[in-house]
């Protein structure tokens, strides 16, 4: 363990202790947290910051590669360990696995690739990679070397895909010939191939094969194999400052044009380290299997980051939930004998369709902590999920956070703090949420639903948007002067609990009354026969703007009277101006990959239009547009 046990509570009391000192004195708390990390130069200062820049540094003046963190530590003691289990999408194709001495040559070779082809500290580079064992490779390599990765999950379109290699000025691209997908194979070299059509600024691109599909390389372009025949297996770490940039992920905007979240080195691995070994109660020798995508945040933070810090052993799995059957999660939980499995609430209500079977011929009894990413979830999928896969036995860590936060911000400790249905529960160390009330007053008491609010920096906070501070400033900090503003509704409840309650940014003015969606939606999900809701504002001739409310139910037999049993329902809680002028039932609701609910498409479809809606590539479900579009004519 490479933090010292004072640091690890193991109770309610002992977490207490930590988080009032970690909020009493944050420099002393994160400078502890920090020295079990190995720095060629400590800092001068743990923290500058000033929220109206805004600015954050955080160990400033120390130097580090966190490579040497994730790897060269463990060398010593653990060369043999395994690092990285690599489940393939194919059930009968062999499972790799790497220990910590061989992920370690691997990053070595590939960092004198990226050298050996004009890569320097400070260049970016784009890798759009399925989930294979060669992008965790890349990006440590990255890091190692000093350049900053912009990984890009590879279920993006070409437009999409050029967006961000264009707004980073990457020098260089990652990819492979293609990627299984359950039963597909997807062709990734025409979809890269399109996009650098219009990237005059990509110098190389190295191509792995993965699916062995007949493709030819054309000028600036390498095959993986070759590149890595040509170097050896020696790389000194390159250092960097702590508030170098260690990488770029682009996240969704409300206006549609991605933002490119840029996070540091050293405070970025103190916290995503820290987080993880206390969040999900992770112990030597236990098996961690995340089902992200390193595409997302959570596979940089809580696959790749997060565990190899700590020494852990974690699982990639290139395939889907449904291949070969609904059962291949807890298939490879007994198979490997998981002990901390993390995915989202989205796949818990899809896989919880299917019959309880494909569940109850697996042995789940390896299994000690559970946990849940990308949305709140509902209380019915936290049920099953306690009782179904954990038995009643394992924890749920149902935890909040962001792109923009780098780390697990709100969550109940494995084994330490108490959970509760559709609750995050507690802040984490360091962390000091507030709500705020209409009149964006702190709101001091407790059993009050409010717009978050965070009001001190924590070390993996994101340091800016790439190449649009204003914009940071903008979104971030301008609502609220002197905080952070991550754009969500919470209620804290009597023990000071926290339930995030949706987002808040959402606001549509009917007939001069400021109207949130998320608490309309709220009472719409109470109707016994309603799974989820989104509302959106749409153009009224005489109201100004008009409600539009997307209705998800669990029993369409039963749906007969529910567009006047949901006004009624919303005149009794909030009054007759928050009534939608129009609720449309929908097989679904359009979904980013990291469960976030596309609204400007269903703005789109409430104003009339069945066409245009731009790069939908980036949904988890593109299909349900088409349907609702259908619906609504």
């Amino acid at each position: 363990m490479i933090f010292q046990e004072s640091l690890i509570p193991k109770n309610l009391e002992q977490y207490n202790k930590l988080y009032k000192e970690s909020v009493s004195d944050p420099e002393m708390f994160w400078s502890k947290v920090a020295n079990s990390f190995l720095w060629k130069k400590k800092w001068d200062n743990v923290l500058e910051f000033d929220f109206s820049k805004p600015y954050f540094k955080w160990f400033s003046g120390a130097k580090l590669n966190i490579t040497e963190n994730c790897l060269d530590r463990h060398l010593v003691d653990n060369p043999n360990k395994t690092a990285i289990i690599f489940e393939p999408n194919n059930p009968d194709e062999k499972v790799v696995n790497l220990s910590y001495s061989e992920l370690h040559q691997k990053v070595c070779k590939f960092s004198n690739v990226l050298k050996s082809n004009n890569i320097k500290k400070g260049d970016r580079v784009c890798i759009y990679l399925p989930m294979v064992p060669e992008l965790a490779i890349a990006v440590l390599a990255c890091a190692r070397i000093g350049a900053i990765h912009s990984v890009v999950f590879a279920g993006f379109s070409s437009t999409a895909l050029s967006a961000r290699i264009n707004d980073a000025s990457c020098k260089m691209v990652l990819t492979s010939d293609g990627s299984f997908r359950g039963n597909k194979t997807i062709d990734l070299k025409s979809i890269v191939d399109e996009a650098l059509t219009d990237c005059d600024c990509v110098e190389t691109t190295i191509v792995l094969k993965r699916i062995n599909s007949d493709v030819s390389l054309k000028k600036g372009e390498k095959w993986w194999d070759d590149e890595l025949n040509k170097v050896d297996s020696k790389c000194d770490p390159v250092d960097v400052d702590s508030e170098d940039p260690l990488f770029i992920l682009y996240t969704s905007g409300s206006t549609g044009k991605p933002k490119g979240m840029v996070h540091s080195s050293g405070g970025y691995m103190v916290y995503a380290a820290y987080s993880f070994k206390n969040v999900f109660n992770y112990n030597d020798n236990d098996i961690y299997w995340c089902t992200a995508d390193i595409g997302w945040i959570t596979g940089h933070s809580y696959i790749v980051y997060g565990p190899l810090l700590n020494g852990a052993t974690t699982l990639m799995f290139e395939g889907v939930p449904s291949y070969p059957d609904f059962g291949r999660f807890w298939k490879i939980c007994e198979k490997h004998k998981i002990n901390q499995f993390y995915t989202a609430p989205t796949a818990i209500r899809a896989l919880a369709k299917h019959p309880i079977d494909l569940v109850n011929q697996y042995d789940l009894s390896s299994l000690k902590v559970l946990g849940t990413v990308g949305e709140p979830i509902n209380e019915e999928a936290w049920n099953w999920y306690y009782e179904n896969i954990g038995k009643r036995e394992c924890p749920i860590v149902d935890t909040w956070w962001q792109t923009e936060t780098g780390g697990i911000m709100i969550s109940s400790i494995a084994n330490v703090t108490d959970g509760k249905p559709t609750f995050a529960t507690k802040p984490f160390m360091g962390i000091q949420p507030v709500l705020f009330d209409d009149q964006a007053n702190e709101i001091h008491e407790n059993n009050q639903n409010g717009v978050l609010g965070i009001k001190f920096p924590w070390p993996s906070i994101a340091r800016t948007i790439y190449g649009d501070h204003d914009r940071y400033k903008s979104i971030y900090f301008s609502a609220y002067p002197g905080y952070y503003f991550p754009g969500d509704g919470a209620f804290r409840d009597n023990e000071g609990n926290y339930r995030i309650t949706g987002r808040v940014d959402d606001v549509v003015i009917v007939s001069g009354h400021n109207l949130g969606t998320a608490p309309i939606e709220d009472v719409i999900n109470k109707h016994e026969n309603v799974v989820e809701s989104a509302l959106v504002g749409f153009p009224h001739e005489i109201k100004g703007n008009a409600l539009y409310a997307f209705v998800i139910v669990k029993d369409e037999s039963k749906s007969d009277g529910i567009v006047d049993d949901i006004n009624q329902l919303i005149s009794k809680t909030i009054g007759p101006i928050a009534k939608p002028e129009k609720i449309q039932l929908v097989p679904g609701l359009p979904k980013t990959r990291s469960g976030k609910i596309m609204r400007r498409i269903l703005r789109k479809i409430a104003c009339g239009e069945k066409k245009e809606f731009g790069d939908i590539s980036t949904l988890l479900n593109p299909e349900i547009v088409e349907l609702i579009v259908c619906d609504s004519i």
